[in-house]
């Protein structure tokens, strides 16, 4: 990853829709071969940022640069140096995979041997070269993606926009996706992915939490983690449930999640472990284990999100 001049900078980036707030001044720059993620809930402000990035919606207020190209001033020119694949990606299921790339390709003017060559590229990297001919409209939903992001990608953009770019996709897939993603940053490209899926945020340089249209926190997911006030202690029970009833309100407790076949118990002192130890032996509930482990990014963002609203 580069560090020298950003690639994109958003600066103050405001928009309303009547009396919503939907993203409040954000600021922010990705470098060069930099993944860089926006993570927030339903309502946060990532697509209304993203379509902004893309010059597909104007902003009301602020400024955005991508690649030296002011997007406000220039969107039709600041589009030859992103690409922008939005959470329904336009592809046209009665082409083929091949007819697809190629009109993708015709839009930016892009020359037939420089097409053949990246189409070859991005499908073999996908696993896609034995499904060329096949109608777009047949392939999985895991397959669709990758020929969007193919096709995003046949002009050979200098910046990646990715709306929610896995959602509804199955784990091999993803896995494959993100493995083209690494593919990119190796070669300078950057890339901004908003992402539902808190485990696919450990795989981006930086983190952008949003809530409320605002930037709550920005930084690497290890410097997240860090910002993380108290202890997390995982409790392993076979009655998950149950135990998370019985610690819930329990004195220090700032936040109970459900893990698997056990909790993770958010904590402001990891002596407290004692005290649950207490309460869910007072309350019958079964437990095999209660120790201190580093946090997730979900259960930061369960965490700094409770920060940012406030008591109720």
């Amino acid at each position: 990853m580069s560090t020298g001049a950003p690639i994109v900078e958003a600066r103050e980036v405001s928009k309303r829709f009547g009396a919503l707030v939907a993203v409040d001044r954000l600021s922010f720059a990705v470098q060069p071969g930099e993944i860089f993620g926006l993570v927030g809930p339903d309502g946060a402000g990532k697509t209304t940022t993203m379509r902004m990035l893309a010059g597909v919606m104007r902003p009301d207020g602020g400024r955005i640069v991508a690649d030296g190209v002011d997007v406000l001033a220039d969107p039709e020119r600041a589009k030859r140096h992103i690409s922008y694949m939005p959470q329904r990606f336009g592809l046209y299921e009665d082409l083929t995979v091949d007819e697809n790339i190629r009109f993708y390709a015709d839009l930016f003017d892009v020359p037939r041997n420089l097409r053949e060559t990246r189409a070859a590229a991005m499908l073999a990297a996908s696993d896609m070269l034995p499904f060329r001919k096949r109608l777009a409209g047949q392939l999985s939903g895991g397959m669709k993606q990758k020929l969007g992001l193919t096709c995003a990608l046949v002009h050979t953009p200098k910046v990646v926009l990715l709306d929610e770019p896995t959602t509804g996709v199955d784990p091999l897939s993803r896995r494959e996706f993100w493995q083209i993603l690494y593919g990119l940053r190796a070669e300078g490209v950057a890339l901004v992915i908003s992402t539902a899926y808190l485990d696919e945020a450990e795989r981006c340089d930086r983190l952008a939490l949003l809530h409320g249209g605002r930037m709550v926190h920005c930084d690497t997911p290890a410097g997240l983690k860090a910002r993380m006030p108290g202890a997390m202690l995982e409790v392993v029970s076979p009655e998950p449930r149950r135990a998370r009833d019985a610690l819930a309100g329990q004195p220090g407790v700032r936040g109970v999640l459900l893990i698997g076949i056990g909790l993770h118990v958010h904590v402001d002192d990891p002596a407290r472990r004692a005290g649950l130890a207490a309460a869910l032996a007072a309350a019958g509930v079964p437990v095999s284990e209660i120790a201190e482990v580093a946090p997730s990014i979900e259960d930061l963002f369960v965490a700094l999100l409770g920060d940012a609203e406030g008591p109720a």
